[in-house]
């Protein structure tokens, strides 16, 4: 996958694997068709992207106003970041945090034994909980009003991360399905510590893709949450309505 190759300089190094959409003829989901929201239209112009990071991280704050989202986010390359995370959600293994557009949770992950087994504690989803306030925040209709607008540069990172053929929008929706296919376990899900990182014990969780896992260790209440906003967002971009 592309992380494989990023560097802390430049998250958006390509590689030999293709996208679903990097040979693609026919564009699934044109952003045109994506709901307008509530926001007034903008008669500024773009920023180029190398020089977005300043502007972005301002239009996201706002949108994020019940968070701290500054604390949270990776001020530099931030559109490259995000298209590079995307396009790695779906697959097995980021190969490198670097690429990331947020930092990641403090600490390290939150285990406890049952029945002498290794679980993933309840007291773990606790961690994720500045992210879920961002998230809970954060308004789908204006962040998608939002994204249709800054969308040239979004597909601009993803040609430059080495689809250039490729649609960014169209893997966008993919990434989001695949979260919501995650599974949601109603038991505690055992783990086991393989270095600095644990990996879980059912092969089936294991083998999920990066987004899955990402659902999985959230929690079952921050999964849900997450799968809430995300439905939203997705009805959005796919030009359906949704009410405030």
């Amino acid at each position: 996958m592309h992380p494989n190759t990023a560097t802390a300089t430049s998250p958006s190094a390509s590689s030999s694997v293709a996208s679903p959409t990097s040979a693609a003829s026919t564009i699934q989901h044109p952003i045109v068709q994506a709901a307008s929201g509530p926001a007034p239209a903008s008669t500024a112009s773009l920023p180029a992207l190398a020089d977005s990071d300043a502007s972005v991280l301002d239009a996201l704050s706002t949108l994020a106003s019940g968070g701290d989202l500054r604390s949270l986010l990776v001020s530099s390359q931030i559109i490259t970041r995000v298209v590079a995370t995307v396009d790695a959600l779906p697959r097995p293994s980021f190969g490198s945090s670097r690429i990331l557009p947020l930092r990641t949770p403090k600490g390290a992950m939150q285990t406890q034994q049952a029945n002498g087994v290794t679980v993933i504690s309840a007291s773990n989803a606790d961690r994720y909980g500045p992210y879920m306030t961002v998230l809970e925040s954060a308004d789908p209709h204006a962040l998608v009003a939002w994204y249709k607008r800054n969308y040239p540069l979004f597909q601009q990172a993803y040609q430059e991360l080495g689809y250039p053929h490729g649609y960014f929008n169209d893997r966008l929706l993919g990434a989001i399905d695949d979260m919501l296919a995650a599974p949601e376990p109603h038991d505690p899900v055992a783990v086991i510590q393989v270095g600095s990182h644990y990996d879980f014990v059912d092969p089936q969780l294991q083998s999920l893709s990066s987004g899955q896992k990402l659902m999985v260790r959230l929690g079952s209440a921050n999964e849900a949450q997450f799968k809430a906003k995300l439905r939203t967002i997705r009805t959005l971009l796919v030009g359906g309505q949704v009410a405030h």
